[in-house]
């Protein structure tokens, strides 16, 4: 044997002849290599492509055989002939040989070591500075996609138009699918992929064996021509590029798949087994969420999964709930369920509880609760697990609270520490009871029971692959932005049901992306549940239409007798059901009894005096008032003068201007003084809030005092009203709603400047005049008015006294255009419709938006929010030294840093942990550069390493010992009371067309 035949010989599988997965290779096979020492830790070692190709496809077979929900294999295997075989045989194959354009000179010779030694086995090639930037028109993914369409075509007799479905995979598997033109380009060079001269066909001949041996490896040799006449769905597509992507980083791990060829030793089947089991064990993924069929009436289920009061008869569900039941059982599984039902009715444990069923019966492995913002997915957290610990599962399960500031969430935090880790390969020793079938695999030890905050599931664009998660709803919407790594965003939500709720919350520019992610969600068959307690009709049939196609005409109810309330569009609590082909159940469900409340709506004016002595009078026997003002500043404007009153104790303020720790501490404690409980409820307090209470927040308060705000957050703020039953002052036991920042006297009246600023003329006005019969004395009977108000409000009908008609008509108009304009934004970077069966992926990307995730950054790519900029906060001390907020909790507060080496661990979390978003006037087009070249004068070098991950890159603003700065010639200063306050050069507190809400 030659001294190239003793390299490739006796460590990676024998010479000429000798077994290797993808059968008897050749030398120049052999010599491609997969995988280099890039890092420099394993000694100069790297791994042959053969290697790594029949790692790949091991991996995937794993993946479809125990990991993969049974609802995505079934989309997967839906449009091929022999079912879920062929699906299983589809991923292995694409995974197997996604890496063949590595196998191309224009790859090979970017390691000049490795380049020489496939020289020496003939396959000649020029050096990676003499192909120069020509290298870039082949990138191994689109150089895979050509060489597997042309085998295929060659080998199997496949007209090339039909290649595209398949090869497109290959090609897509590093994010982004190639564009058209890339694959054009790449056409007219054929030297980058074969060399040219007698070494073209030596390449041909190591890409044909490494490719045969690739459908051998998974059974697809026979099937592939079967395959030519198949139309392979996108959604397809996106599912099987998706697995390919995840296979791929699995075993790219030299900790789970070691480089050292003693690995897979002895060289044949056994050793295989072995190599594949061992990186599996260390891997441990939890196996899919099977839910078992939910037996049993609906007062059953919620008493087994839900701490629900009792009656004689069992529990005491409410009718939303039970409706909610019935409908998931009778709907189709792959389809939209829509609750509408009052505050505090109960909606969310009907959700759980539909979700249970539809996951039994759509084969669905997990699901996603998507909530509008980040305060609320914490709220949330815990309610879905305590609801997991009350289901059936069988072994561990993998579970993910996922916005950008979770680490900060005390849960959430507590599982991180709980599962910490490495992921790497068991000892091979441990595996040796694995024959070649795989038989031996049932004495795997694995993780107990329960939830687990996996270690691998943990990098941000695998973190939705958890089997529950909750998070906020970008994570939804950026299913319908164009971005780097869509198809695992993808595979992370087709496997899952998905429950929206507040899903009134959402702008026209929102809604473009959520409509576009509801028409693939239906495409991939995936059970949703939407939740609103302030539904518009229109937005309702859009919402429909959007998954189940058609139009947004609203129909009549589809089940059930009339009940004497009107059409759909008027009935309220209401259910519906919807799934393409036109397929609808309706259902009518009473209000729960006992929960009627009429609150009285009254005018107050927009003055701060006013407000102290109203609340004053209203106080006087104790009791919790709720201020919801619509501004920051609005907040610590009020805020400041009812201290004056009733003392700092008495008052607390909440809005969205503290660093992310504070704020969580903030909502934690607002849940825990005014929930349901209770327990530390105060005799007499005032919270002042900006919009952050009024969704999902499950707070309690006697009195409501709030801005003019569209009646569907005017309904949702009133939810925080009496609640919970409990025993009230006196003076506070009839539920009334005080309506302020408004000027009364102009005709019509007018809504304070920031309110206009934030919700625009439209909205508000029309708002006034469906309240203006409640202003004048009617009461405002919950929740039989809720829907009348929305959909008037919302409707086309002319709404208030005519004498307001001018300028209702002259707010509409304009609010017509800006959401035509808003439309015409959000369609910069919208994914795609769904293309016909067949329609290769190519393009599917092009002119996208990169890498999103949920940071300030990538929200604002699906949010009409413009820019934003966040930095973490630190305090520097009259020594020069830096230090965190003095106040942080858990002994994060005042801990020294650094600044020419990274901080210690603990101190770069709390530094991370003190995020805060800077208010619009600093980050408007108009002040963000000048504002972003301040902040950069404070970047500190030893920060910004990649040993240093909380910290690098970020942006930070140092305050004085006296908590204080200026910036851009503001003057800013922050405190753990009041948050962020920020004052003008002119010393005045900033309240004009810059105000930020929230």
């Amino acid at each position: 044997m030659s001294a190239l035949g003793d390299e490739f010989g006796d460590a990676f599988g024998g010479g000429e002849g000798r077994w290797t997965p993808l059968g008897t290779l050749s030398v120049a096979a052999r010599a491609a290599w997969g995988k280099t020492d890039q890092a420099g830790t394993l000694n100069g070692a790297w791994l042959p492509l053969w290697r790594h190709m029949a790692d790949s496809g091991a991996v995937a077979g794993r993946l479809w055989d125990e990991w993969l929900p049974d609802s995505i294999r079934a989309c997967i295997a839906a449009a091929l002939p022999d079912g879920e075989a062929d699906g299983r045989r589809l991923v292995v194959w694409s995974a197997a040989s996604h890496d063949i354009g590595k196998a191309t000179p224009a790859f090979a010779c970017q390691v000049e070591d490795r380049a020489g030694h496939m020289r020496d086995a003939g396959l000649r090639m020029l050096t990676a500075k003499e192909y120069g930037d020509d290298r870039k028109l082949a990138p191994h993914g689109l150089a895979g996609q050509l060489l597997i369409e042309q085998w295929i075509t060659e080998r199997h007799g496949v007209a090339a138009r039909n290649t595209l479905q398949f090869g497109v995979i290959a090609g897509g598997h590093h994010g982004t699918p190639p564009t058209h033109e890339a694959y054009e380009a790449l056409e007219q060079r054929p030297d980058l992929l074969h060399h040219r001269g007698d070494a073209r066909a030596v390449w041909q001949g190591v890409q044909r064996e490494l490719l045969e041996g690739c459908a051998e490896l998974a059974g697809v040799t026979d099937r592939l021509r079967n395959w030519g006449r198949v139309r392979l769905p996108q959604p397809a597509q996106v599912l099987v590029t998706a697995v390919v992507i995840v296979s791929d980083w699995i075993a790219s791990s030299p900790e789970l798949f070691p480089y050292d060829s003693a690995s897979w030793q002895p060289a044949g089947e056994v050793g295989e087994a072995r190599r594949l089991e061992a990186a599996w064990r260390g891997l441990d993924l939890p196996a899919p969420w099977r839910a078992p069929e939910a037996k049993g009436s609906a007062a059953d289920l919620f008493g087994a999964r839900f701490s629900f009061p009792t009656s004689p008869g069992g529990p005491a569900i409410r009718p939303v709930q039970a409706e909610s039941v019935r409908v998931a059982r009778e709907m189709e599984p792959a389809g939209l369920l829509v609750i509408e039902a009052p505050m505090g009715e109960g909606k969310t444990e009907a959700a759980l509880a539909a979700v249970e069923i539809l996951a039994s019966r759509s084969g669905a492995g997990g699901c996603l609760v998507a909530l509008p913002t980040r305060a609320t997915s914490d709220a949330m957290f815990p309610r879905l697990l305590e609801w997991l610990q009350h289901l059936p599962l069988d072994g561990p399960q993998s579970v993910v609270l996922t916005h950008g500031k979770a680490a900060f969430n005390d849960t959430w935090a507590g599982m991180l520490r709980q599962s910490s880790g490495t992921v790497a390969a068991v000892e091979m020793e441990a595996c040796d009871e694995i024959d070649t079938s795989g038989h031996g695999r049932a004495q795997a030890r694995r993780r107990p029971a329960g939830l687990h905050a996996h270690q691998w599931l943990r990098a941000k664009k695998k973190s939705l692959l958890a089997s529950f998660a909750v998070g906020t709803v970008d994570q939804v919407l950026f299913a319908g932005l164009k971005s780097r790594h869509l198809a695992l965003r993808h595979l992370a939500v087709a496997g899952k049901v998905v429950v929206i709720d507040e899903v009134h919350a959402y702008d026209a520019y929102m809604s473009r992306y959520l409509d576009r992610a509801l028409a693939w969600l239906a495409a991939y068959r995936v059970p949703v549940v939407l939740l609103s307690a302030t539904l518009p009709a229109g937005r309702r049939a859009a919402l429909t239409a959007a998954y189940a196609g058609g139009t947004t005409h609203v129909v009549p109810a589809g089940a059930g007798a009339s009940d004497g309330r009107g059409g759909e569009e008027a009935a309220y609590p209401l259910i519906t059901a919807a799934w393409p082909g036109g397929g609808r159940l309706t259902a009518r469900p009473a209000a729960a009894a006992g929960r009627e409340t009429a609150v009285a709506v009254e005018r107050l004016g927009d003055d701060l005096d006013l407000l102290g002595d109203t609340l004053a009078d209203a106080l006087a026997d104790g009791g919790c008032a709720l201020v919801v003002r619509n501004t920051v500043d609005r907040v610590l404007e009020a805020a400041d003068a009812l201290r004056a009153r009733f003392g700092d104790e008495n008052v607390t303020v909440a809005h969205s201007r503290f660093v992310a720790s504070d704020r969580a501490a903030r909502d934690t404690g607002l849940r825990e003084r005014f929930g349901r409980d209770g327990a530390t409820r105060p005799g007499l307090h005032i919270v002042v809030a900006s919009q952050v209470v009024e969704q999902s927040l499950d707070v309690d308060f006697d009195l409501l005092v709030t801005d003019l705000a569209p009646v569907d957050l005017v309904l949702q703020r009133i939810g925080r009203l009496h609640r919970h039953p409990r025993t009230r002052p006196p003076r506070l036991r009839a539920a009334r709603c005080l309506i302020t920042g408004v000027d009364w006297d102009a005709l019509p009246p007018q809504a304070a400047p920031g309110s206009r600023a934030v919700y625009g003329d439209h909205a508000l006005l029309r708002s006034l005049a469906v309240l203006l019969p409640h202003l004048d004395g009617e009461p405002l009977a919950l929740p039989d008015a809720i829907s009348p108000l929305v959909q008037a409000a919302y409707g086309d009908e002319a709404v208030g006294p005519g004498a307001w008609q001018e300028a209702l008509a002259t707010a509409r108009e304009r609010h017509r255009r800006e959401l035509a304009r808003s439309e015409e934004r959000a369609g910069a970077y919208l994914l795609g419709p769904v293309k016909s069966h067949g329609r290769p992926l190519l393009g599917w990307l092009a002119a996208g938006v990169g890498d999103a995730d949920d940071s300030p950054t990538g929200r604002a790519q699906v949010r009409d929010s413009g820019e934003n900029l966040e930095v973490l906060v630190v305090q520097r001390l009259a020594d020069g030294s830096l230090r965190t907020l003095p106040w942080l909790r858990r002994g994060d507060g005042g801990l020294s840093l650094p600044t020419d080496f990274p901080p210690p661990v603990k101190a770069a979390k709390a530094v991370a942990g003190s995020a805060l978003t800077l208010p619009r006037v600093l980050c408007h087009p108009g002040a963000i550069d000048r504002t972003i070249q301040e902040l950069e004068q404070e970047a500190f070098p030893g920060w910004q390493v990649k040993e240093c991950p909380w910290l690098a890159g970020e942006l930070v603003l140092v305050l004085d010992e006296d908590c204080q700065t200026r910036l851009t010639g503001f003057q800013l200063k922050y405190d753990e009371k009041d948050g962020l306050r920020v004052a003008r050069p002119d010393g005045s507190e900033d309240d004009g067309e810059n105000t930020d809400a929230y």
